[in-house]
């Protein structure tokens, strides 16, 4: 049978004909009309008036036992390029919620594409008829988990230089197309994260820059346009990561900021998006110790989900954690299990697994026996489920394929509309931190020095003269200073901390040296020495190219940096 009309079928044969159908109310004014209790089937409908995704999540709810609810507010993730046996079986004998695309899931751009469509055939063809939530983190610039032949785009630094909403409305709009044709429905973006901690290894230029209230306009129009796509966008890592420069990837970060400033600083950028419509958050594994929360990571409090979030900003969206695997919620809790037994406790509605745990696994059978056994934790589980049908069913309305087409992924990821204006982003953000325009016919003896191919490729294109020198690792130090040595200009690509004692090694040798810094411009601040230096905000060809122009004269840079 074909795909389309397999699809076509389970939209047919679903209880609540997820597919696009419509369905009426049922009538609940007689006496026969008591809600179904949880795993009977529902009452057929009655009236003419149609349902909207709260009573149509309300209405399924009542016919899913309790472990099918619980099953919704599980997001995995796997490992390998095509679905592990094992995701299968969670998607067909649980029957999750969602699936978590990563990195090391996307090399093939194609290939993904097919997956996807596995997994969402797969669980439409479930007993309720339902599709994944397909959820992945393409920020824009560093931050680019679906690789392949999806575009590298500058960066959320990039729009903060730019200072136009309208370049973050497109940044999410473009990003958000070329994700729709592969069948992915959701994205853990935009970060809203500010930069205030300069020299933070997880944040930098992933932040729009260090003003909440800017971060909240761009953060909201890039919300905007990935709705517009037809994704649903998530906002992170709540309350805030931006002013530690440690990684709760591997330890919890104790930031030491009360609540007072969280509330006028890091909670500005969710309070805007919350009025403009955010329909998802992600949870961050981070502690404030100077809150009523104390010790316990925000993603594992109530006070941050339920008394702030929910109850004081007013938000009624998705809350989803940041990877449970990470060791700033597991420190804490103890163990996976625990860690989704306190999120799901302390408000989120959907907890998020980077590999594919067994069936068995105690983050399952933990999760059903606190659902037979402890007070309250039952009601909480159904409760977050309600959301995630809710979610389904008011975002998920076609825009995005549940099967990609394969004869539309080209035409999205190689979009001449998208491509021309990341390039005018790019351009419109670079940044003339100091000195000017450097024409060829008085560099002299030039040597062009990064680590990264493109930049050596654009910066020949525009200085044909020059010799290349690309870098892999800090060994290679004395190759680059003998060769600074017989040159007279220096172009120097600046991208970490890495990079600084390349250019320290050649201070004091008296040569016309400029920067062209990538990524976070704060390095530029060690280096007051430089003759010229420029910011740009990622690795993107693109902005190679609007760097290199500008530094030729042949442009005029625009960007400011976007912090104090």
């Amino acid at each position: 049978m074909a795909l389309p009309i397999l699809i076509g079928m389970t939209a047919l044969l679903s209880p609540l004909g997820f597919n696009g159908a419509s369905y009426a109310a049922p009538d609940r004014s007689g006496a026969d009309s008591a809600e179904p209790q949880a795993g009977e089937p529902a009452d057929e409908p009655a009236d003419s008036r149609i349902l909207g995704p709260e009573e149509q999540a309300a209405a399924l709810l009542a016919r899913m036992s309790d472990e099918e609810a619980l099953a919704q507010t599980f997001m995995l993730g796997w490992v390998g390029a095509e679905p592990s046996p094992l995701i299968m079986d969670w998607i067909r004998d649980r029957h999750i919620g969602g699936v978590k695309i990563f990195g090391w899931n996307t090399d093939d751009t194609y290939k993904l594409a097919r997956t996807v469509g596995e997994l969402q055939t797969a669980s439409l063809e479930g007993k309720y008829g339902l599709p994944l939530l397909v959820a992945t983190d393409q920020e824009g610039g560093w931050i680019r988990h679906v690789k392949g032949a999806t575009s590298e785009t500058p960066g959320n630094m990039a729009i903060g230089a730019s200072g136009y909403p309208q370049d973050a409305y497109l940044a999410g709009y473009y990003i958000g197309r070329e994700l729709a044709a592969l069948g992915i429905n959701m994205n853990f973006a935009p970060t809203v994260d500010l930069f205030t901690n300069r020299f933070s290894s997880l944040i930098g230029p992933r932040a729009f820059g260090s003003d909440p209230t800017q971060a909240g306009i761009l953060g909201a129009a890039f919300m905007k346009g990935q709705m517009a796509a037809g994704i649903i966008p998530t906002a992170k890592h709540y309350p805030g990561h931006g002013d530690t420069d440690l990684d709760s990837h591997g330890v919890l970060p104790r930031i030491e900021t009360p609540f007072e400033v969280l509330w006028d600083r890091e909670l500005v950028p969710y309070r805007i998006l919350v009025r403009e419509g955010l329909p998802a958050v992600m949870s961050g594994h981070l502690a404030f110790p100077q809150t009523e929360a104390a010790s316990v990571p925000a993603s594992l409090s109530s006070y941050f989900l339920k008394d702030i979030l929910r109850e004081k900003i007013g938000y009624q969206g998705l809350i989803i954690t940041d990877d449970l695997l990470m060791n700033g919620a597991t420190a804490h809790a103890g163990s996976i299990s625990q860690a989704a037994r306190q999120a799901l406790l302390a408000g989120n509605d959907i907890v998020l697994i980077s590999r594919t745990p067994n069936l068995s696994d105690s983050v399952w059978t933990t999760l059903v026996r606190a659902m037979e056994e402890e007070d309250g934790f039952r009601e909480r589980v159904r409760d977050a489920a309600r959301r995630v049908l809710e979610a389904k069913y008011g975002r998920l309305r076609g825009e995005v394929p549940y099967v990609p087409d394969p004869e539309k992924i080209a035409g999205e990821l190689s979009n001449p509309e998208g491509a021309a204006f990341f390039l005018d982003l790019a351009v419109r953000s670079v940044t003339l931190v100091r000195g000017g325009p450097l024409r060829a016919e008085e560099a002299g003896r030039l040597l062009i020095a990064g680590a990264y191919d493109d930049f050596c490729r654009v910066g020949k294109a525009a200085y044909p003269q020059a010799e290349t020198f690309r870098w892999s690792s800090g060994q290679q130090v004395q190759n680059f200073t003998r060769l600074a040595r017989n040159a007279d200009t220096v172009i120097f690509c600046l991208s970490d901390a890495g990079g600084l004692s390349f250019l320290r090694s050649i201070q004091d040798l008296g040569k016309n040296v400029i920067v062209i810094s990538v990524l976070n411009p704060v390095y530029l601040e060690s280096v007051p020495w430089v003759n010229g230096a420029i910011a740009v905000y990622s690795y993107s060809p693109e902005s190679f190219t609007a760097a290199f122009s500008v530094l030729a004269g042949r442009i005029s840079a625009g960007g400011k940096l976007p912090y104090d």
